[in-house]
Formats: structure tokens, C-alpha cells, sequence
């Protein structure tokens, strides 16, 4: 029997193609779109039975090609640049490819763990998982909010599923395996990179009544996504759709103060207030964009009440500690 990850090459799921194989499991069907194929770098150190091309692998499933013979299907595979205005495409990649997802699991009584994204929700300032504040700013969202939808109503019309079925609204996900995504990748990522090649970091002023810097978003670890989906994985009989962040908001400034001073302890300096850091530079704010404005999320913070109910315990990681990790991991894989 094979665990199926898709977007296997990618971020989220080349972490979990990792975490698999830390627990003995190699029987592992990667399923990811290399067009871009330095994301094959992701898997390198990873362990799997066979890679096969996302359109290939649909093509197969419906063929019946894997009948009786999956344990679980990891979905990570989107399209994950939100600033993307094809909506045909996002449409066809993020919601007709679920869909059919979905209708082979239900049928084969497969667990299916899927990504769906904290953009459903919006600019609203409740980040709850009910249809009442849900609004998506762009069709990233719209397209991750209407799969939920979908599994919403099967499971209203079904009273319950045969098989688990469990939606994963990732927060403002950041760790190892993301340098592929270019300017998609996390914002720890950039700050890290901006900091290493110009000596600073830079922030975006203040906009939606927020102070410079002062934006919030929850700011969640690749490793404590990880966990939340294996969690749900040795739990098949709980399904739902789930946050997945911190339950906590901490400012870009924050964020950035972390990274910055990662990098300085790396160096064997001390860290730094951020008053200093921007006294010195090492901070500095630029104007908001204008092409940004009434599509940004100057807060997130995730309501983790419903993880808990299910039994999901385990203590979230803060930038503080998250971040640092980030740096010295960076520091060691360029």
C-alpha cells in the first residue's frame, strides 16, 4: 500500500515527504509538476517509491490504475501565488483537480489531507471556520473556498463520510524547502535573503491603521504544519476543516527582528531592540504598495478552537523560536 503526496516536490509537501520517511514509510507516490524543475532539489535527501507528473497521475486515477492499493492521499499540489489572475487556471488547478481528488477518495474510502489556505477568509478580522467569515480578496481564495464548500456539502448531505476527510487552512506558513517559490516564498525568507546581501530588511509603512512594521499575521513553522497533518493521519476517524497557525499574531516587525538578529548571532553578534535595529538601519520601511491596497491581510490570527476540540495539543512555535530555527537552517543549505 502507498501514501500519495501531491505537490510532493513542493514546499509543504516535500516536508512531508520527509516526515514520512523519519517514520519508516518509503512506499511513497510523489506527485508534483517539475516544469519548473529546480523544486526536484526538495527531494533529494527524501526516500520515495516513484514521481509521477500531476496530469499523468489524474489521468491514472480515474483509469483505476491505483484502486485498492493507497493508504492516504497527502493534497498539498496548488497553485500558490495569490497575486495570479488567470482565474481559469487557478480554477481548473486548485478546485476541478480536488474535486476529482475528492470523488476517487470517497469512493475508495481513502483518507484524503488536503491544503486549503487562511486566504478564504479574507480581510475580515475572524479567522473561524464557519461560511460567515469566509470572503476571499482574490481568486487564490475563491478557488481553496469553494473546495471547502464542496467537501462541506458532501458531508452535510452524507451526515459523514466512509473515509476521512480533513482541509487544512494554512496560515503564514515559513521553513526549510520554500526557495523554489521565488517571491511566494515566506516572508522569513526574503528578510533572511535581504539581510545576507544588502545588510537589512526591509518593511512595508504603515497602512490600515497599523503602525510601520506593525502588520500582523500568524506566522506559522513548516515543522508544526507537518505535525498537525500526521496528527490527523493517526486519527482517520476525524475529519473537518481545520486552522492551522498559531493562535497567535505577531507583527512584521517582530518577524523581522528575528531574522535580523538570527543572522547576527551567526556572526557572533548581540542581539538588538528594534529601536536600534532601525536606528542603525538594519531595518528600514518602505510606502505600501498602491496595487496592494484593499487586497492585503494587515491581520491574521488563527482561531484554533475547533484544532484543540479535536485533539491537536501540541504547543505552536513563535517566531522568536521558529524563525531562529529558519536562519541557522539557512545558513547551513545556501
Amino acid at each position: 500500500m502507498y501514501m500519495i503526496v501531491t505537490g510532493a516536490a513542493g514546499f509543504i509537501g516535500s516536508n512531508l515527504v520527509k516526515a514520512l520517511n523519519e517514520r519508516g514509510v518509503r512506499k511513497i507516490i510523489a506527485v508534483d509538476n517539475l516544469t519548473r524543475a529546480d523544486k526536484f532539489r526538495n527531494l533529494v535527501d527524501c526516500d520515495i517509491a516513484d514521481y509521477i507528473d500531476k496530469e499523468e497521475f489524474l489521468d491514472r486515477l480515474i483509469a483505476g490504475d491505483f484502486d485498492g492499493d493507497v493508504d492516504a492521499v497527502f493534497h498539498q499540489g496548488a497553485c500558490s501565488d495569490t497575486t495570479e489572475s488567470d482565474g481559469r487556471y487557478l480554477m481548473e488547478n486548485n478546485y476541478r483537480y480536488s474535486s476529482a481528488l475528492l470523488d476517487w477518495c470517497l469512493d475508495q474510502e481513502v483518507p484524503l489531507l488536503y491544503a486549503s489556505s487562511a486566504a478564504t477568509y479574507g480581510g475580515g478580522g475572524v479567522f473561524r471556520e464557519e461560511r460567515a467569515h469566509e470572503a476571499p480578496l482574490n481568486v487564490y481564495g475563491y478557488s481553496k473556498f469553494l473546495f471547502d464548500q464542496i467537501v462541506r456539502q458532501r458531508l452535510a448531505v452524507a451526515g459523514s463520510f466512509n473515509s476521512q476527510v480533513v482541509g487544512f487552512r494554512y496560515f503564514n506558513v515559513y521553513g526549510p524547502r520554500e526557495s523554489h517559490k521565488g517571491r511566494m516564498a515566506s516572508v522569513a525568507f526574503h528578510h533572511y535573503h535581504q539581510f545576507r546581501g544588502q545588510g537589512k530588511v526591509r518593511l512595508f509603512r504603515g497602512c490600515d491603521g497599523y503602525g510601520d512594521g506593525e502588520q500582523r499575521r500568524d506566522f506559522v513553522h513548516v515543522g508544526d504544519v507537518v505535525r498537525v497533518n500526521l496528527f490527523f493521519l493517526d486519527h482517520p476517524e476525524k475529519s473537518g476543516i481545520f486552522n492551522v497557525g498559531t493562535g497567535r499574531a505577531q507583527t512584521f516587525n517582530e518577524l523581522s527582528m528575528a531574522t535580523v538578529n538570527g543572522c547576527r548571532a551567526l556572526a557572533g553578534d548581540a542581539a538588538l531592540p528594534l529601536g536600534e535595529l532601525v536606528e542603525q538601519g538594519l531595518i528600514e520601511y518602505i510606502p505600501f504598495p498602491d496595487d496592494l491596497r484593499g487586497k492585503y491581510q494587515s491581520f491574521t490570527e488563527a482561531d484554533l478552537s475547533r484544532l484543540r476540540k479535536a485533539g491537536y495539543d501540541a504547543p505552536f512555535a513563535g517566531v522568536e523560536e521558529g524563525v531562529a530555527q529558519y536562519v541557522e537552517w539557512l545558513s547551513r543549505h545556501g
